[in-house]
């Protein structure tokens, strides 16, 4: 994965990625990311792009802003806490969203 460029902040990659086609915002549930239209397991996304953010001082700034097609072409938007809690991310989805954090 090649990032094109990197946003100063989330909402600028935010809005930046609305502008390239990524309009749908996805949630992260447990095993699965859910939008108005659906939900989509580990298998069924791909990660096109992920930008880390991290606050000045405060760990708890910390971010990542995550753009998402789905296996249907829906594109879209997930934004997590970086070190985010895991105790309900099941464990295929949580390996997807990490391994799109590291390239």
């Amino acid at each position: 994965m090649t990032h094109k460029t990197h946003y100063e902040t989330v909402s600028k990659a935010i809005e930046e990625l609305r502008k390239q086609g990524f309009t749908t915002d996805f949630n992260l549930e447990e095993n699965a990311i859910v939008c108005n239209v659906g939900k989509f397991g580990a298998n069924e996304l791909d990660v096109v792009d992920v930008y880390r953010y991290e606050g000045d001082s405060d760990p708890g700034d910390e971010a990542a802003v995550y753009a998402i097609k789905s296996s249907n072409g829906l594109r879209g938007i997930l934004v997590t806490g970086y070190g985010a809690s895991s105790e309900n991310t099941s464990s295929e989805m949580l390996r997807k969203l990490t391994k799109a954090n590291r390239e």
